[in-house]
């Protein structure tokens, strides 16, 4: 009998997975690699790649990396040129204290004692050094602890060198000094700490270093290192980073020549400034602006170099004449001059004088909407032909013979239908409004005429007694206030006074169906214009003007690096007030029509931290660049529209972006603005907010306070800034769509002269004016849908704000110069004020 079969194992069916099979289109780009062989595919050849696209090989990876070396070493060698050699430019250092105990002086001391310098003859705010173990030629900048010489030292300077304490902490003004630095724009900055040796025992001075390190990380996080600038080594490493390394350049200011006065001296009526030219070539053809001093003309500039002074007797250098000095640059025909507007036309245009579609107010019959008036008697458009109203189910055939006698009461206005859409839907009625006839024609009548009413109800109407309409106007307005503070939506919202005029109160103010794509006349702005405003510089394509006038900064002039003599030109009823004024610590060069006022555009930022809202117009000291202006701006929103037309701020809240307006010198590029308001500055007002703010602004210690940042924005004299007021009234009888309106005006001319407008109410309906009832401002309106009782019912309006003069400021100007103006006419109506 033989062995039995043996039979083979088997694992259930049920127990088995079934894995999806490896997609190739998911194959990694190795693999595709690998299996193209570098083979490609028909539907990629011919096609062109960019350079990331393309696959480079080993020999083209270095070679590209060999140029990229070549262009960095090139840039390097051309950056530290302006410092190479006998005559080269000094490396300047701005030594910033950020603590009260730390000396500016003893830093100095200790830098040049690393070095083998010893150089004890200190002169105040600026000292030159020479290095002879790095062979270069250091200035430092040693500012006082105030805010605006700091900055002035700062923005010209290619180091600089911050220094805290290890015994104290850095004080407001300290902090402040930073915030302003870092939106001003900095170069290379090295961060050192005094008296580190002085804390015991020796183990707390890394906690000290750390601690500091994350203070200075916060505003410069780039800050590696907090050197101890009471070691001898550390302060030599300070030393070979200054003298050794390429500083950072800052954007605005390279685009303009620059220097720091080294001796200014007079002869004459001519100022004559030496020092070291520095950034783009300098020009004698463009004006040069000196400090707080002002812009002025260049005569000539003069090489001074320093190895022809030495060689010089004190007798040598009197007997020296004109022509043995070396001119390098004399101004031509193309010279910029001083004059801030264009000049006057010769021949005056009458038709500029008086434009045609400005007319007096008071024989104007109705607003402006958009770009024309509605229902004036001269216009050809009121002779368009009516639609007729026709009940529901009338065909055109009927229409033909239909005489119209159907009541158009409240209770009609359901039953009726209109085929060309004449009844009262906002949302089908064509994009003109009420000029293209959709209303009747006896709606022009006033119901006191005598002509019968298309209103039946309004036949009735009796006017309220005064006493009577006066409480109730008190008690609504009350309620009104009251709502107001818990409910923002209206912050442009006026109450007008009973005894106003509406229609002479608002004669500059106009409506708008759009603001962002409506047309806005501008020939009705020109006789509320300012007068220098024709005058202003324009500039039809800010970008490729701005190209044009860098590109041609960059020919002829004198070479960055050399050391000269500017002579410059000024008048003799200014001559006193110069000599007798400080050196100022910068020059620099403008560029092309920068003297040239135009209406300029700034962004702001207004800090988180300041305590109250901003009013627009009030005084603030604006630093952009080179410049401190006294400017009183107009705010507005930020963004492009279609029709330019930007709604206007009076308010600017903490936290929040705007632009503000003036009109000032034009300025090329994107050049950092810092806001700045005197603390000392105090308002005398009843408004609680502003009391608060000038309480806050009393009790800090530091004579500027900064309260924004921003920046330059292109000059633009077409942005139209309107200031939109919004008028309310209070819905007193509703019948379905048909609303009696109360408290918006306040006599019946207003309501025909604003009647072409469009009503909007505060819960989303959008209605017309119909008809004025009696003669306290009452008027009929349909909507497009029954509102409630509780809604309010509103009009907008708007009108053109124009910007305000800016003036240079000055250090020492009295608090007189530093008031805000007022607004362009007295307030004659009551401003519900729920910012």
């Amino acid at each position: 009998m033989g062995a039995p079969a043996v039979s083979d194992h088997h694992h259930r069916y049920t127990t088995k997975a079934s894995n999806k099979p490896f997609k190739t289109r998911h194959s990694t780009k190795s693999a595709l690699k690998e299996r193209s062989k570098g083979k490609i595919d028909d539907f990629e050849r011919g096609s062109r790649k960019t350079q990331n696209q393309v696959i480079m090989t080993k020999l083209d990876r270095r070679n590209q990396a060999k140029q990229k070396r070549v262009t960095h070493s090139a840039k390097l060698q051309e950056e530290g040129s302006v410092f190479a050699g006998r005559e080269g430019a000094p490396r300047v250092i701005a030594v910033i204290p950020l603590c009260a105990d730390v000396e500016s002086r003893e830093i100095v001391l200790d830098l040049n004692r690393s070095v083998e310098v010893e150089d004890e003859a200190l002169e105040s705010g600026v000292c030159r050094t020479e290095i002879p173990r790095f062979k270069q030629r250091v200035q430092y900048l040693t500012p006082s602890r105030d805010l605006l010489d700091t900055l002035d030292a700062c923005r010209v300077a290619d180091f600089v060198l911050f220094v805290l304490s290890a015994e104290q902490y850095v004080d407001e003004l300290g902090e402040q000094m930073l915030r302003c630095i870092e939106s001003q724009g900095v170069s290379t900055v090295i961060t050192g700490v005094h008296n580190l040796n002085k804390i015991e025992p020796a183990k707390r001075r890394p906690d000290v270093l750390k601690s500091l390190k994350s203070f200075i990380t916060y505003f410069f996080n780039a800050q590696e290192k907090v050197h101890d600038l009471s070691s001898r080594q550390e302060s030599s490493n300070v030393m070979r980073s200054l003298c050794t390394t390429a500083p950072k350049s800052i954007r605005w200011r390279e685009d303009r020549s620059w220097m720091i006065p080294e001796q200014v001296r007079w002869e004459a009526d001519t100022c004559i400034v030496t020092g070291v030219a520095r950034g783009k070539r300098l020009k004698a053809d463009r004006l040069l602006q000196v400090g707080d001093w002002g812009d002025f003309q260049i005569d000539k500039i003069v090489a001074a170099p320093i190895a022809a002074k030495k060689k010089l007797t004190k007798v040598d250098e009197m007997t020296v004449d004109d022509s043995a000095v070396d001119v390098l640059e004399t101004p031509t025909a193309e010279q910029d001059d001083l004059d801030e507007l264009a000049p006057e036309e010769a021949l005056f245009d009458e038709s500029m004088a008086v434009p045609t579609a400005s007319i007096a107010a008071s024989d104007r019959k109705h607003v402006l909407l958009d770009d024309h008036r509605y229902f004036d008697e001269d216009d050809p458009r009121d002779n368009i032909p009516v639609p007729k109203r026709l009940p529901r189910g009338t065909s055109k055939y009927q229409a033909a013979w239909y005489m119209g006698d159907v009541s158009d009461s409240g209770s009609d206005l359901e039953d009726v239908e209109d085929d060309d859409d004449a009844e009262m839907d906002i949302g089908e009625l064509p994009a003109a409004g009420p000029a293209e006839g959709n209303f009747d024609a006896a709606q022009r009548d006033p119901t006191e005429a005598g002509a019968p009413s298309e209103y039946p109800q309004s036949e009735m109407f009796l006017d309220p007694a005064p006493e009577e309409e006066a409480e109730q106007l008190a008690a609504y307005r009350k309620q009104r206030r009251e709502d107001a503070e818990d409910d923002r939506e209206f912050p442009d919202e006026i109450e007008l006074l009973p005894n106003v005029n509406a229609k002479e109160r608002l004669a500059r103010y106009r409506g708008l169906k759009s603001m962002r794509t409506s047309q806005w006349e501008i020939e009705e702005d020109r006789p509320y214009e300012p007068e220098e405003w024709s005058r202003l510089l324009e500039i039809a394509d800010y970008k490729a003007a701005k190209a044009r006038i860098m590109k041609e900064s960059l020919l002829g002039g004198v070479r960055s690096g050399t050391r000269v003599e500017i002579y410059l030109r000024v008048s003799h009823d200014r001559l006193e007030e110069l000599q007798a004024s400080p050196i100022p610590t910068s020059v620099f060069s403008l560029l092309r029509h920068e003297h040239k006022r135009t209406s300029v555009n700034t962004s702001i930022t207004l800090s988180s931290d300041y305590p109250a809202p901003l009013k627009s117009k009030a005084p603030i000291i604006l630093q952009c660049g080179p410049r401190r202006l006294l400017i009183n701006p107009i705010f507005s929103q930020a963004g492009n529209t279609p029709n330019n037309v930007h709604k206007f701020d009076r308010y600017l809240h903490p936290g929040r972006t705007a632009v503000a307006s003036f009109i000032g010198p034009v300025g090329w590029g994107s050049i950092p603005c810092l806001y700045f308001q005197p603390t000392a500055k105090t308002t005398s007002t009843s408004q609680d907010a502003v009391a608060d703010l000038a309480t806050a602004l009393a009790a800090s210690p530091l004579p500027y306070t900064l309260i924004g940042t921003g920046t330059l924005l292109p000059p633009s004299t077409s942005r139209i800034i309107a200031k939109r007021i919004i008028l309310t009234g209070h819905p007193y009888k509703i019948h379905k769509k048909l609303v009696t309106v109360r408290y918006m005006f306040f006599n019946s001319e207003d309501v025909e002269y604003f009647k072409a407008l469009q009503l909007w109410t505060k819960r989303g309906r959008q209605g017309w004016m119909r008809e004025p009832l009696g003669t306290h401002g009452y008027f009929k309106a349909t909507f497009d849908g029954k509102i409630n009782p509780m809604d309010s019912v509103a009009v907008s309006l708007y009108k053109r704000m124009w910007p305000r003069s800016a003036v240079m400021w000055r250090p020492g100007m009295e608090s007189e110069e530093m008031e805000g103006g007022q607004d362009d006419a007295p307030e004659l109506v009551e401003t519900m004020d729920v910012e």
